[in-house]
């Protein structure tokens, strides 16, 4: 499946980052009106960072959001390397969803035994409904690289053993683009000027693993990297 692409240009990353807490807090609110909970998939990285910190100050019913990872690293619990760390010392920890929906993934259990205790926590989950991803200067997202398994067919799994990442730690676990895609709304965050080459191959529609995320309605990518062309 094609990759369906909107593009939201910033001036800077600050103004990037208050209009995605705002869009956050509303489709959560729009979610949660309808709905008995709000799937959210985080991401790790500096500016996801700047938003979960903003996130403490929204207006919302924390009882009903249940969050995900969308890849760790395989590290002992609280190593300040882990996103679930970052997510509960900038966020999580300030705000009052519940701890039994806060459903981080046990890598520290090693990257074969995490991932397969992670498939039993979302087997029967339904479709996120919104997924954060982030964009590394080769164009990987989660933890899904470049030369590496995507797991970007049909059949493949919700999760994926990662041995072999090109930049440490080497041991991962990620979900796959078939997982990731399984979403309402899928937005990537991508500021500074070393994401540049890899936006531009984006752009230019040369694989990157970013572009094997398809969701049916396509992905959101706010910027602060002007579009070129």
């Amino acid at each position: 499946m094609r990759q369906i692409r909107r593009w939201h240009n910033y001036p800077d990353s600050d103004a990037l980052k208050q209009d995605v807490i705002q869009n956050i807090s509303d489709f959560a609110q729009q979610t949660l009106s309808t709905h008995a909970c709000f799937r959210m998939v985080l991401a790790g990285g500096g500016t996801p960072k700047a938003v979960y910190h903003g996130l403490r100050n929204i207006k919302t019913d924390w009882s009903g959001w249940h969050i995900y990872f969308g890849d760790e690293r395989c590290l002992p619990v609280g190593a300040a390397e882990r996103n679930d760390t970052m997510a509960q010392q900038s966020w999580l920890s300030h705000v009052a969803i519940p701890p039994e929906q806060i459903h981080t993934i046990p890598a520290e259990l090693g990257a074969v035994e995490g991932a397969n205790t992670y498939m039993s926590i979302l087997k029967g989950t339904g479709n996120f409904d919104l997924v954060l991803l982030g964009l590394g200067e080769d164009g990987h997202t989660a933890s899904l690289f470049p030369g590496h398994n995507l797991g970007n067919d049909a059949g493949a799994p919700d999760v994926l053993v990662v041995n072999d990442a090109p930049k440490p730690p080497s041991e991962r676990i990620s979900l796959s683009a078939n997982r990731l895609s399984q979403a309402r709304q899928v937005w990537f965050l991508v500021t500074g000027e070393a994401k540049r080459s890899a936006i531009k191959k984006w752009q230019l529609e040369k694989m990157i693993p970013a572009e094997s995320i398809c969701p049916t309605h396509g992905v959101d990518i706010y910027t602060d990297l002007e579009r070129e062309g």
